[in-house]
């Protein structure tokens, strides 16, 4: 798994969990939803902090409690 599939996944089970859509997420967290289906769509590689950091404040969340999940933990390093 890559970072940025860990990420998408982690907003889609955010977006679960809050029981909302990703089109929701976005406007409650102030993105375009085409932000949102981007950084969703496992096509699309490159993904932005900032946007991570606008989508969590929308989700009252933090970006360490973003990433404090096993599945960050495990990724592989990036750097050989």
């Amino acid at each position: 798994m890559t970072v940025k599939d860990a990420v998408a996944a982690r907003f889609r089970d955010l977006c679960t969990q809050h029981r909302i859509k990703p089109n929701e997420l976005a406007n409650i967290s102030g993105v375009t939803p085409s932000t949102v289906y981007s950084l969703l769509d496992d096509r699309r590689r490159d993904i932005s902090i900032i946007t991570i950091k606008k989508l969590c404040d929308g989700l009252n969340m933090t970006l360490g409690d973003f990433f404090s999940t096993p599945e960050f933990d495990a990724l592989e390093q990036e750097i050989i």
